[in-house]
């Protein structure tokens, strides 16, 4: 049987992507042609059909092309294993999309008097939507540090979470920045106030996570400083917050371990 090759046009028209991206991925070094031709055209084979399909389903999960070019030129790439995560992500995802839709479609037949909905009910749709944006935000390095199984278990718990306790974790991170800003005050993060903040730092975390372990404890705090997205989170409420609550949380955990 012989071997479909492609030039870039035919490439670019077959994947529903242009003739330029294919050249700058050819240029950046995560897909070369096969060979090129006598006349110095691009040429591509079944092995870059398949590695351009890898390419386009990461960036479909929101990956860079740096993060995929470390992936797909890993020695210790598996296409296959590769191809099992892409569709374990999607079914994730097309459950987050149904639910969404569900929601959206139950709010409109309530606005036209169809149904009613429970405050519970019009919840749902915004739990589920702020997971979405956690997992796209956050979701690449909280699976490659926890694992999946942690972080599927953590979105299960938050979803779960009624209108009132979501409220009330909100007012516990509200009361968790204010013994933090008196904490910062005091100068001490082994003091009361420090350590109440800890306490309170556990308890939103436990909601959120399902379970609570003082290591992971430790370490989400030790990300909050090391990750300049969520040092940029908590230092809006005041400069130096995120390392004041990585030192607070870190003389906790030592605490819980004795």
């Amino acid at each position: 049987m012989p071997v479909t090759e492609y030039t870039v046009q035919k490439l670019a028209r077959l994947a529903g992507i242009s003739a330029r991206t294919l050249r700058y991925y050819d240029e950046f070094g995560i897909l070369k042609p096969a060979r090129l031709s006598s006349s110095g055209y691009r040429i591509y084979g079944p092995a870059e059909v398949d590695l351009l399909q890898q390419i386009l389903f990461y960036r479909e999960l929101g990956l860079g092309l740096e993060d995929i070019k470390a992936i797909v030129t890993s020695p210790s790439f598996d296409a296959a294993a590769a191809l099992q995560e892409h569709h374990s992500r999607l079914l994730e995802r097309r459950t987050q999309l149904d639910h969404l839709i569900r929601n959206v479609e139950m709010t409109l037949a309530e606005r036209e008097g169809r149904i009613s909905m429970s405050d519970s009910e019009k919840f749902e749709g915004f739990k589920q939507d702020m997971i979405k944006e956690n997992e796209q935000k956050y979701g690449k390095e909280a699976r490659a540090k926890y694992g999946d199984e942690a972080v599927n278990r953590s979105n299960a718990a938050f979803a779960k979470l009624t209108k009132e306790e979501f409220e009330t974790l909100q007012k516990v991170e509200e009361d968790m920045f204010a013994a933090l800003a008196e904490g910062m005050a005091e100068g001490d993060p082994a003091g009361p106030a420090a350590q109440r903040a800890a306490g309170l730092h556990r308890q939103w975390l436990t909601a959120h996570w399902g379970q609570y372990s003082p290591e992971a404890h430790a370490g989400v705090a030790t990300m909050y400083v090391d990750d300049e997205r969520f040092t940029a989170y908590y230092d809006k409420r005041g400069p130096g917050i995120a390392r004041f609550l990585r030192d607070a949380v870190l003389v906790y955990t030592a605490a819980q371990g004795k």
